[in-house]
């Protein structure tokens, strides 16, 4: 006797698991603002969270707070901790940031311990590390939920 398992996979969940950017939280009608642009970005990922969001990403001359934050940063690109600082004021309270930092062996490259420490110093909690892509590593902070912040 073959016993069968009922399955209940929505499209959802079959697309949390395909779309990088819904794996990592992003959500429809989402504000999400870019930071650290540059040529080396990983167009494929960005592309995937313009899609679940619905929406372009905003650059960082946007004029409100955001949902969220995405956060491109080099080992070049200055302090970390003051960069995270400056970031914590685009979004909302309960909001997030997905810092992007190169992998292990990339140009800019950017030690995990160093990312914790800016992570601390800037009062944000590090949820989860991901991989999101071939040249890139994500760790997703949150804010404290009573610093709400607008500029």
């Amino acid at each position: 006797m073959i016993r069968r398992q009922p399955v209940s996979a929505t499209a959802d969940h079959a697309e949390e698991r395909t779309n990088p950017a819904a794996r990592l939280g992003f959500q429809p009608e989402q504000v999400v603002q870019e930071i650290g642009y540059d040529d080396d970005v990983d167009q494929e990922l960005r592309e995937a969270i313009e899609e679940v969001v619905g929406s372009e990403l905003v650059d960082e001359d946007y004029d409100d707070v955001a949902d969220a934050v995405v956060l491109w940063f080099r080992d070049e690109d200055g302090d970390l901790t003051d960069v995270l600082v400056d970031a914590i004021t685009y979004i909302e309270e309960g909001g997030s940031i997905l810092l992007l930092t190169p992998k292990t062996g990339r140009d800019g490259y950017v030690e995990p311990s160093d990312i914790s420490e800016a992570a601390t110093t800037a009062g944000l909690s590090a949820m989860k590390s991901v991989s999101v892509g071939k040249d890139w590593s994500g760790s997703r902070l949150a804010t404290p939920k009573g610093a709400k912040t607008k500029r």
